[in-house]
């Protein structure tokens, strides 16, 4: 049995235990690069959910390109629609067929990084305003929420942002936070203001130092790693390759995770691309806590 601070055992805490409904189908982040589409075919069962990113430095289309890949192999796939991203409401036509072409339902959309904007839509909310102009062509559409100050935007900012954006969307994903406390806390303020949208709970996946400070040397390369400006001194504490692991933060954040006040749906996995090390971590926690196997290689 691993072990906590002071001997206290990660796995008879209660926390941790209570969170293995939510490892049954959690959602994996990627990015398009590399040989990104077969690690996900090797490692990641049929079945679960893969979300693609965009980013600036490749364009949508290499986000599209992943998404209809992964969608022909089986996979609910969610994409990243960038906001600022899309030049024009021909090009978000375009957009919409392509993917309602290959099945996709569900999209996430953040506003993105892009300056300048690539068109009108400088906001993830004046996208989702003219998807719903559209007739809401996507019956799950998701936003982001943010547990820990945003590097760019000020908190009152985000927090009136999701306010403002949860009549055009169907569910929250919150960035990346390493504070349980911080966490815990955030949730209960989503739901005391009365924002009632089912919570995706957005953790780094295992992952290696050095893929950490790769990324945070790549600024731009995806959105999900926006969080490395604000986290430099806690990167530093990792130590040695292979030291970070989310059981710690999940055995403290289970039962707020746990809690039906709550309403969190799922976990929402960055993987940095680390799939077989995130999938393998998941299957070992997995079995640990239900005294069984978790879903194989298909």
């Amino acid at each position: 049995m691993r072990r906590g601070p002071r001997g206290g055992g990660l796995l008879s805490g209660g926390g941790l235990a209570r969170v293995a409904p939510l490892l049954e189908n959690p959602r994996y982040e990627v990015f398009p690069a590399g040989n990104i589409e077969d690690a996900v075919a090797e490692w990641v069962p049929a079945g679960l959910t893969v979300t693609v990113t965009a980013s600036p430095a490749k364009g949508l289309d290499a986000t599209l390109e992943l998404t209809e890949r992964l969608a022909r192999r089986g996979y609910q796939v969610v994409p990243h629609l960038s906001a600022r991203l899309v030049t024009d409401d021909a090009h978000l036509a375009d957009i919409v067929a392509r993917l309602t072409a290959c099945g996709v339902d569900d999209v996430f959309v953040p506003a993105g990084d892009a300056d300048p904007p690539a068109g009108r839509f400088d906001s993830a909310l004046a996208l989702l305003e003219r998807l719903s102009e559209m007739g809401n062509p996507f019956p799950r559409t998701g936003i982001t929420g943010y547990p820990e100050s945003h590097p760019r935007i000020g908190d009152d900012v985000t927090i009136q942002a999701m306010w403002d954006k949860r009549r055009h969307a169907t569910y929250i994903v919150s960035n990346l936070c390493f504070d349980p406390v911080t966490l815990r806390r955030w949730i209960m303020r989503v739901r005391d203001r009365g924002v009632t949208l089912p919570l995706y709970a957005g953790l780094a996946g295992p992952v290696e130092r050095t893929r950490l400070l790769r990324m945070a040397a790549r600024a731009g390369a995806a959105e999900s790693a926006r969080f490395l400006a604000g986290h430099t001194e806690w990167f530093l504490r990792l130590g040695t390759p292979g030291a970070y692991s989310p059981d710690r933060l999940l055995a403290r954040v289970g039962a707020t995770l746990a809690s039906p006040a709550a309403n969190v749906a799922g976990l929402h996995l960055f993987t940095f691309n680390q799939i077989q090390q995130t999938e393998q971590w998941r299957r070992a926690l997995l079995a640990q806590l239900t005294g069984g196997t978790a879903s194989a290689v298909k």
